[in-house]
């Protein structure tokens, strides 16, 4: 059955165009990341950050190792997934884009286009201070890299407006380059971005883990049960990532002109991990700011010792997640919109009196469901701190990386298997009815 439902991909044309756009365009973002910044000694860079860890990490995994390769493309797509998030928080703070997200598409495009430039600003700034952080390594101060090689050797005002101009505009191109995926080709492209430079460094991760058995650093046995954990692993994040809480809904009679509508009953989905990969990211970023900062200011260096301790930085960094879940939770997600909306339309919850009673009914269910997803999130993210501990691997398994993966697989499966089903082909689930939940029954 999978087989044919892979073979059915490549029997509509326009699937077929689309997914060639896609590799296409993905091809090229690739090939970017090779492409050195002018000024930069290439190696040097990859002897600074194959010792560093933290922030830097982080960034340098968003970015499909563009930040250690010091390539065109260092910043990767990390300004517009922040200026997205600022406008996300700034549309429930400002009044004025509050109403504006309300427009309907004509709002959100304006909203989008406000990303577009915070998304430059952001890349400016940024540029800025990796310039000025390019500029030190290995010298004087050398930001604690340890090492001797000068990954500049001329630097100056020339090297800093070089290094902004060429990094803003790799910013730029990334960004045009997942809008038209998003647009011509197959997913949502600044996810399917952020996914290909992930699993880039997925060949070295199993070249590496195949050495350790070849050479008898990990044990047969070892590697077994390695894989087998990983398996279970990814399979939970699927299992969790699609699933959701149906709170159900409730419409009475109504007239619509001349015609009467019978009542319906229908549910209103509210996701287990309604934050997504937000929590990680912050929480992430929160703790490595200090060490990161540590070379330029020392009074950081006082905080070295939280990460420098596993066990009470897995603690930070597990009530952090979970802090973060219920903050963007309770910015992204009003309680008193939905019973609002809920209510204008006719409907109610059964057994929960319309108005103020549902919206109490709601916030409770998402706390509940918030209070599971920030675990789940905190979970999967020790995963790395736990294998570390155990056995020591080659590879970072489970955390951020893992979580945006599966969910952009799963993401732009679904919509490839909607263009199948739009076709009257069946989709990846088969003829018993579709595994992936979101999407209707055959015989619905």
């Amino acid at each position: 059955m999978a087989l044919n439902a892979i073979s059915n991909v490549f029997r509509v044309a326009e699937l077929r165009t689309r997914l060639a756009y896609t590799v296409v365009l993905l091809a090229v973002y690739r090939l970017g990341v090779f492409i050195s910044t002018p000024g930069v000694d290439r190696s040097a860079m990859n002897d600074y950050m194959s010792q560093q860890g933290g922030l830097l990490n982080l960034f340098n995994m968003f970015s499909g190792g563009a930040l250690s390769n010091m390539s065109i493309f260092a910043l990767g797509i990390t300004p517009y997934v922040s200026a997205s998030i600022i406008m996300q928080l700034l549309t429930v703070v400002v009044p004025s884009l509050e109403a504006l997200q309300k427009e309907g598409a004509g709002g959100r495009q304006k909203i989008n286009q406000y990303t577009r430039y915070g998304t430059i600003v952001l890349s400016i700034f940024q540029g800025f201070a990796i310039a000025e952080f390019l500029s030190r390594i290995g010298r004087d101060h050398g930001a604690g890299s340890g090492i001797e090689t000068i990954v500049v050797h001329n630097t100056g005002i020339y090297f800093r407006l070089m290094t902004v101009i060429t990094l803003t505009a790799g910013t730029a191109f990334i960004m045009w380059l997942g809008e038209r995926i998003t647009e011509n080709g197959i997913g949502n492209g600044i996810s399917l971005i952020i996914f290909a430079g992930i699993v880039a460094g997925l060949p070295h991760s199993i070249t590496a883990f195949y050495n350790m058995v070849k050479t008898d650093a990990l044990s047969v046995g070892s590697a077994l049960a390695i894989l087998a954990f990983i398996i279970m692993v990814i399979a939970g994040v699927v299992y969790i990532e699609r699933g959701m809480r149906r709170i159900p809904v409730q419409y009475a009679k109504r007239m619509a002109g001349r015609r009467t509508i019978a009542g319906q009953a229908t549910y209103f989905p509210i996701k287990v991990n309604a934050s997504g990969v937000i929590p990680p990211i912050f929480a992430s970023a929160l703790l490595s700011f200090p060490a990161t900062l540590s070379g330029w200011f020392p009074f950081f260096g006082r905080f070295q010792s939280i990460q420098n301790n596993l066990w009470l930085y897995s603690g930070f960094y597990v009530l952090l997640i979970i802090f973060f879940a219920f903050f963007y939770t309770s910015l992204t997600f009003r309680s008193d919109d939905v019973a609002d909306n809920i209510k204008k339309q006719g409907g109610y919850i059964p057994g929960i009196r319309p108005g103020q009673q549902t919206a109490n009914f709601i916030e409770r269910v998402l706390n509940r469901l918030t209070f599971g997803g920030g675990v789940y999130l905190a979970t999967v993210c020790v995963i790395p701190f736990a294998l570390s501990g155990s056995f020591n691997i080659p590879f970072q398994f489970g955390g951020t990386g893992l979580l945006i993966v599966v969910g952009v697989a799963l993401d732009t499966v679904q919509q490839i298997e909607q263009h199948l089903i739009s076709r009257n082909y069946e989709g990846f689930a088969g003829p018993r009815g579709p595994r992936i939940r979101g999407r209707l029954r055959a015989a619905a």
